[in-house]
């Protein structure tokens, strides 16, 4: 199970990109934690081409995360 997830579907009859798209994902912040994000994507390569046009394309795209548990210190409390 996760503390957070995130579903999304994205679709467009037809889609060009100017340049090469730059994506990234993060999970910032304080603990440790647990991460996964993966998409699917119909009609669109891996790798796309500036300036071609792509036809009936669909992303599906999911992320989740969790904190995991701290080790426990013998002798020390928890917060």
């Amino acid at each position: 199970m996760w503390d957070i997830s995130f579903r999304s579907t994205v679709r467009s009859g037809r889609l060009r990109f100017t340049e090469e798209p730059r994506t990234a994902v993060r999970f910032p912040g304080a603990g440790e934690r647990e991460s996964t994000s993966h998409s699917e994507r119909r009609h669109l390569p891996e790798r796309i081409v500036p300036g071609r046009h792509y036809h009936d394309v669909t992303v599906d795209y999911r992320l989740g995360t969790r904190l995991t548990p701290s080790p426990v210190t013998p002798g020390k409390e928890l917060p």
